[in-house]
């Protein structure tokens, strides 16, 4: 079931939220990190955002890679609809990013430029099995 937020009728920013990519996720779980835990350190107890586009490449990503653990992040993860307009999940998550500074949790380089290029945030899984928030 899918969250109807507010963000566009009254310009609510809920500054405690995580937006999750799907590569972001691969990553937490590749390097064995427990979300809690690891998220605590770098921005406290966030509320985990999951768009459906983003859940729905998990799914499909599951299907060739085990382990990824999406029952643990859909119980952890609020499930949110895209903006209409966009149909990349990119695009999506830099919209909102954008829009309610939230950030991302991502590895994906390209992603992560266009975050800090248009002002907004990113965590990311670094080289040594941590997080890291990257700001503008």
């Amino acid at each position: 079931m899918a969250v109807n937020w507010p963000w566009n009728n009254r310009r609510v920013k809920y500054m405690d939220c995580v937006l999750i990519d799907a590569c972001g996720w691969a990553a937490l779980i590749d390097a064995r990190l427990n979300l809690d835990v690891a998220m605590s350190k770098v921005i406290g107890k966030p509320r985990y955002l999951l768009l459906e586009k983003v859940r729905e490449e998990l799914i499909s990503l599951s299907k060739q890679r085990k382990g990824l653990l999406l029952e643990l992040l859909e119980s952890k993860s609020e499930i949110i609809e895209a903006p209409e307009e966009l149909r990349h999940t990119d695009g999506m998550l830099l919209k909102l990013s954008e829009e309610n500074n939230w950030p991302v949790l991502t590895v994906d380089r390209r992603l992560k430029e266009r975050l800090i290029n248009n002002g907004g945030s990113y965590i990311e899984v670094t080289s040594r099995n941590i997080l890291r928030l990257i700001q503008n």
